[in-house]
């Protein structure tokens, strides 16, 4: 057993002490492969018992593919071909066993031991010169990357998330500090040192990581500092100086990163005094200075303009009648409208403003009041609105009531907000015409919400107001502003006051029918009136149900005087005839009342009498002598 254990731990040894004979004998033969000892002498022999066939199979052409290739004729490419070939091993290449390649740079034998350059980038010698410069570029810049990836992990402390983030986004910032890195060679100094040392400089000496930090403080998104270091072209200082002018005039938060992105490219090359005299110029104009950070924020392509194209575009409001407040309002509620668009846009937009019978300082007007006008489009928006409005029966002027009196309608979607409205209103029975004067009589009732304010009042004066299904069209028709009315504080504290005066819920619905406005009046106008109409007037509430528009004439300017008349007269009118009439035709009617009396007491023909009687106009019926008779 002893013999046996001795033997048979004495193969493993066996087989190295044969495999290194074997290997000096090689050195000795010149049929056999040349092996380098790098590792163990156990994966050496593995490695050499599995290719034992090594020399049968293989081209001995081709047994040197692990070698340099033979020199050219031309020296001065084969050795810039083996420079390449020195560049790229940036590290120690990490090895496995069984490797026959060499450990690093430094050592002896890697001119032997690399793999040939034009092997690992796939080119023949036929093959075009620039093609393999340009592959090996591409290594460079992913080397570049990674250096600039370890100065954000290292020197900044982010994380290699956020650093990758960061340099996938700094395409033309790694171009920049490659080719920096490449020209520092030409310094003395740095004539020796390698492309990792030169890389790291430059990126020091622009305080890349630093700006990065400071961006970040600033909540900028990574997209948006790639970008933005991107733009500065190498410059990263201009970065910091115009984002600390963009807080002079009060640009905050992620609006300085619009500003950036949205300016140009010019922006960073701009001096301050040219962007001051921008600002100065726009706040001579009416644009306030603490505006100037919501202006700029939103409409960065300000900072981009020369003087003399923001002087024409301010110019050309200016010229539309407008004044110095018009226009600064006009710029704070809508940014753009200065300098989104193009002069050849505005023009066009403006022209098909004035075909709705607007003049020049009418639509100047109207830009001041609504300047969000000027960001809708012609052929998806007012083309297909005002085709619309034909449809519903709306004369040409009454489209520029709509649009003088809200000219938000043509800037909001016609299929999600009108249309869903109009087919309301027509499944309530309303025909198209009555749709269209409602529209032009109150165009607000197209922002309202359908289902948050229309609906709801068309279900309260169905089931709280008593107005019956086959009039609420009718009340619509007559007085669309009552669906604009509140339910809490208008609609319901009016219904129930009169109630409180002893009008039946089927009474009022036939009252809001003959007159919808009953509901939208304040009910501290109404008591005077009410008060008024029963003590001094002593008149039956019944008089008020058939006549519910007596709340709408004035108590001091048309009730008391003419009443006043009536007593000192001695005549009696329905409350219709005596206020819904003008001052002549009331006074008329007084003297023609007054002589029929005379003539009645004078004893004329007592078929005069009937006559009195039977006119609608006399109605002593109604009056205290005739009941107390």
């Amino acid at each position: 057993m002893l013999l046996h254990c001795n033997a048979s731990c004495t193969s493993p040894f066996s087989l190295v002490s044969s495999s290194i004979r074997r290997h000096d004998h090689s050195e000795e033969s010149h049929d056999t492969v040349t092996l380098r000892r790098r590792h163990n002498a156990r994966s050496l022999s593995l490695f050499t018992r599995h290719n034992q066939n090594l020399k049968q199979t293989k081209n001995p052409d081709e047994s040197q593919e692990t070698s340099v290739p033979p020199r050219r004729d031309d020296d001065g490419d084969d050795d810039r071909s083996k420079l390449l070939e020195l560049s790229l091993v940036t590290r120690r290449t990490p090895q496995f066993p069984g490797s026959i390649y060499a450990q690093s740079a430094s050592d002896p034998d890697v001119a032997s031991s690399l793999p040939s350059l034009r092997k690992f980038l796939g080119s023949s010698d036929d093959d075009d010169e620039g093609e393999m410069i340009a592959k090996a570029l591409e290594i460079r810049r992913k080397v570049t990357k990674e250096i600039i990836k370890e100065s954000l992990v290292r020197k900044g402390r982010f994380g290699i998330t956020y650093a990758t983030n960061v340099t996938d986004r700094l395409g033309e910032f790694v171009d920049h500090v490659m080719i920096e890195a490449a020209a520092l060679k030409r310094l003395p100094e740095y004539e020796e040192t390698r492309f990792n040392i030169r890389a790291r400089t430059v990126i020091e000496e622009c305080n890349f990581v630093p700006l990065v930090r400071w961006l970040k403080y600033h909540e900028f998104s990574y997209n948006r500092i790639g970008k933005i270091i991107c733009m500065s072209k190498g410059n990263l200082d201009s970065i910091r100086i115009t984002i600390e002018w963009l807080k002079t005039i009060h640009v905050k938060g992620e609006f300085i990163g619009v500003a950036f992105l949205r300016s140009g490219d010019n922006i960073l090359q701009r001096s301050r005094e040219e962007l001051d005299e921008i600002v100065e110029y726009l706040e001579s104009n009416g644009v306030r200075r603490d505006w100037m950070g919501y202006v700029v924020g939103r409409c960065p392509e300000l900072l981009s303009f020369s003087m003399e194209e923001v002087k024409s575009r301010v110019d050309f409001f200016m010229n539309m009648g407008m004044n110095q407040n018009d226009f600064g309002t006009m710029v704070f509620d809508y940014p753009k409208i200065v300098g989104f668009f193009s002069f050849e846009e505005m023009e066009k937009k403006i022209s098909y403003l004035k075909e709705f019978g607007l003049s020049t300082e009418d639509v100047g007007r109207l830009l001041a009041f609504k300047p969000h006008l000027m960001g809708c489009s012609i052929e998806e928006r007012w083309k297909p609105l005002a085709k619309y409005f034909y449809y519903l029966g709306i004369s040409k002027e009454g489209m520029k009531r709509i649009l003088v009196v809200k000219p938000i309608l043509y800037c909001i979607d016609l299929e999600k907000t009108i249309a869903p409205k109009v087919r309301f209103f027509q499944d309530m029975g309303i025909p198209n015409e009555a749709i269209g004067n409602m529209l032009v009589k109150f165009p607000s009732l197209l922002t309202y919400s359908l289902y948050k304010k229309i609906r709801p009042v068309v279900i309260f004066l169905l089931t709280r107001a008593g107005v019956s299904q086959k009039d609420i069209g009718k009340v619509f028709a007559m007085d669309p502003a009552l669906l604009g009315c509140s339910i809490g504080t208008k609609l319901e504290p009016n219904m129930r006051y009169y109630v409180s005066l002893g009008i039946r819920i089927h009474q009022l619905g036939e009252m809001i029918a003959d007159f919808p406005m009953l509901l939208r009046y304040n009910v501290d106008i109404l008591r005077p009136k009410y008060s008024y109409l029963r003590r001094t007037m002593i008149r039956p509430l019944q008089d008020l149900i058939e006549f519910p528009r007596f709340f709408s004439y004035s108590l001091e300017r048309r009730i008391i005087p003419r009443h006043t008349l009536m007593v000192e007269n001695r005549v009696n009118f329905k409350l219709r005839f005596m206020l819904a009439c003008s001052d002549e035709e009331f006074e008329r009617r007084v003297r023609d009342k007054v002589e029929r009396r005379e003539r009645f007491e004078a004893g004329l023909d007592s078929q005069l009498l009937d006559e009195t009687i039977s006119d609608e106009e006399l109605a002593f019926s109604d009056s205290p002598e005739a009941e107390e008779e």
